[in-house]
């Protein structure tokens, strides 16, 4: 059964891990990776991801791309957004403590946000204006 709009808006705004996927060459499927991300019902959806990525060269590319998250329970419910990208922006600390905190336990935090700073180099923000939707839930299986 479909979610109505309000059900699919606050089921993204939870923490699930998103599969992010963007064409990136035209002679392959769409590269499809696991990534972390924060939305507000009926606002922007955004991701972070290191300034020379793969998928932020194939995200700017491109223009737009979509992204999946899901749960299994207690019931199998998914919603799927796919969009044009709004803007692209330098990641600030405090985004990247945003996002840390929204998906990792308290404790693990600082561990994290110093990981990133020394290993992972310089992130952008990527914005989505969500345009087409899908979702479902299941019930459970």
């Amino acid at each position: 059964m479909a979610l109505s709009v309000e059900e699919r808006q606050q089921f993204l705004a939870e923490p699930h891990v998103g599969a992010l996927s963007v064409v990136e060459r035209p002679d392959r499927a769409p590269l499809t990776v696991p990534i972390w991300y924060q939305y507000t019902p009926g606002g922007e959806l955004w991701v972070r991801t290191p300034a020379a990525s793969r998928k932020a060269h194939a995200i700017e590319a491109q223009g737009r791309f979509s992204l999946l998250v899901q749960r299994t329970t207690p019931t199998v419910r998914y919603v799927s957004v796919e969009g044009p990208v709004l803007r692209t922006t330098p990641s600030t600390d405090e985004m990247a403590r945003e996002v840390a905190v929204r998906y990792l336990p308290p404790d693990k935090v600082e561990g994290f946000l110093t990981f990133e700073r020394e290993h992972l180099g310089e992130h952008v923000a990527i914005y989505l204006r969500p345009e087409h939707w899908l979702s479902s839930d299941l019930g459970s299986l």
